[in-house]
């Protein structure tokens, strides 16, 4: 039996740790899903539609800000406790949506929740290196890739259960359930202790606020069609993570490892891939929107399309997941080129009638198939780079900041999509004509952001077994 394969991952000796990983990092992901489906009913039943976006904005943000303190957490309390106590804060943010009698109570629950969710999300991750031996992890990588595609398959579905049923206070209901249950597997399986790293746990409290109002005021910016609005953002954005990097520079309170600023370091250079590869995958909020306005889709069939992303990433993750060490290198570097052509079809697709043929339906699945495959083709390996490329002293911290470089890139990527949505007329003209212009233009621009992943990874990742 080969060391990586996949049934020493759910043999007798593993199969309770892979689930508790899998239901810390499940919960977390069906959590995004099943909000998503049922915020339209949550808002007609409490009111607070002006704030409907902020439900997303502050849930990321405080994910973030969770994702970037568990490994002080770890550190301090061990991996048992650490769990513990990011599914009691879950679970508390939960209750508080579950019982929320309006709106505003409703976002201290999403703030509270996100908190909880990137605990157990940079936790599950950061588990990996601790429960398994260096053989296993691109497997237990894959497998936890593959959680989102459940999550994206199961999620909806239970949300809209809900709905339909007009009981969606139920829904985060069935979540505290299941959070329980978890928070008594994880304290049958994690152990107590794990031997710490040696690097600086101090809280680096002011680049945390730094980064905070970077991603504020890039969401800010991403509100409106005024390119002035839109690009003033962009800059105070972009003014921040200047002075977090400087701020990082020598500094042994720090956000991430070292190496993660430079592509002379490897981790520097697999940060910067998985970011961009993540950016790519924003523009999927706005599908169901396309498919609903141009083609005239019924909303359940526009979003389960939508699906197919999080199907052919989780799929290409598993596959690819146990390939030789000497064809990693390859692999890796398709990715970016299978995602710029499925990005590149949809931009031409999404907006043009021919996508409402029969033949056009196919291609279309076809372009968000390759989005994901691009995805999940070289994703386990690059979060196994993270974990053996970290420095002497810098593994924990490695590890959680697999969730921070994840979330940091969504919470950009959804800014830049609204920033393009908005002067592509998505809202001004709007209806049609607008959604054709806002299909058109978001996926030809995100485009890019492949292509410049696989210059980065062509030009300054060390092969294989150089690393």
């Amino acid at each position: 039996m080969a060391d990586n394969n996949w049934s020493i991952l759910f043999s007798k000796e593993n199969r309770a740790k892979t689930g508790a990983l899998a239901g810390g990092l499940g919960i977390h992901a069906i959590n995004i899903y099943l909000v998503t489906t049922i915020l339209p009913s949550v808002v007609e039943d409490i009111g607070g539609m002006e704030f409907y976006s902020w439900n997303s904005t502050l849930f990321v943000l405080t994910s973030i800000l969770g994702s970037f303190l568990s490994v002080r957490l770890l550190n301090t309390y061990g991996p048992r406790r650490s769990f513990q106590l990011s599914i009691a804060i879950f679970i508390a943010g939960t209750l508080a949506c579950t019982l929320a009698p309006t709106m505003y109570v409703m976002l201290i629950g999403r703030t509270v929740q996100g908190f909880g969710g990137g605990l157990l999300m940079a936790l599950s991750y950061s588990m990996v290196r601790v429960v398994y031996s260096e053989a296993l992890w691109p497997r237990a990588m894959a497998l936890l890739s593959g959680i989102w595609g459940v999550a994206a398959l199961s999620g909806p579905f239970i949300g809209g259960i809900f709905a339909e049923l007009d009981i969606w206070r139920m829904a985060f209901g069935a979540i505290v359930i299941f959070s329980i249950i978890l928070l008594f597997l994880i304290s049958k399986v994690f152990p107590r202790r794990h031997q710490l790293s040696k690097q600086n746990t101090a809280i680096p409290f002011g680049k945390l606020i730094l980064l905070s109002i970077a991603i504020l005021c890039l969401s800010f910016g991403s509100l409106t069609s005024n390119l002035t609005f839109n690009l003033t953002g962009l800059l105070i954005s972009f003014i921040f993570i200047f002075i977090i990097v400087r701020l990082e520079k020598n500094s042994t309170s720090r956000l991430l490892p070292r190496g993660a600023y430079t592509f002379r370091s490897t981790l520097g250079v697999v940060y910067a891939a998985m970011a961009l590869l993540i950016l790519c995958t924003n523009p999927e909020i706005y599908i169901p929107y396309f498919f609903q306005e141009i083609h005239q889709y019924a909303p359940l069939k526009a979003g389960y399309l939508t699906v197919i992303i999080s199907l052919g990433w989780t799929a290409a993750s598993i596959r690819f997941s146990g390939v030789a060490k000497s064809q990693v290198y390859n692999i890796i570097r398709l990715g970016p080129l299978c995602m710029f052509v499925g990005i590149l079809m949809l931009a031409f697709l999404l907006p043009s009638p021919f996508g409402r043929s029969s033949l056009g339906f196919i291609l279309t699945c076809m372009g968000l198939a390759l989005t994901g495959i691009g995805i999940g083709l070289g994703w386990p390996h690059l979060l196994t780079l993270v974990l053996s490329s970290a420095k002497k002293g810098d593994e924990d911290q490695a590890s959680t900041s697999i969730t921070s470089i994840q979330l940091i890139a969504t919470a950009f990527g959804t800014a830049f999509a609204g920033i393009i949505t908005n002067l592509a007329g998505i809202n001004e003209p709007g209806g049609l004509e607008g959604a054709q212009s806002a299909a058109f233009w978001l996926f030809i621009l995100f485009a890019i952001f492949p292509l410049l992943c696989l210059f980065i990874v062509s030009s300054y990742l060390k092969k294989p077994d150089r690393v």
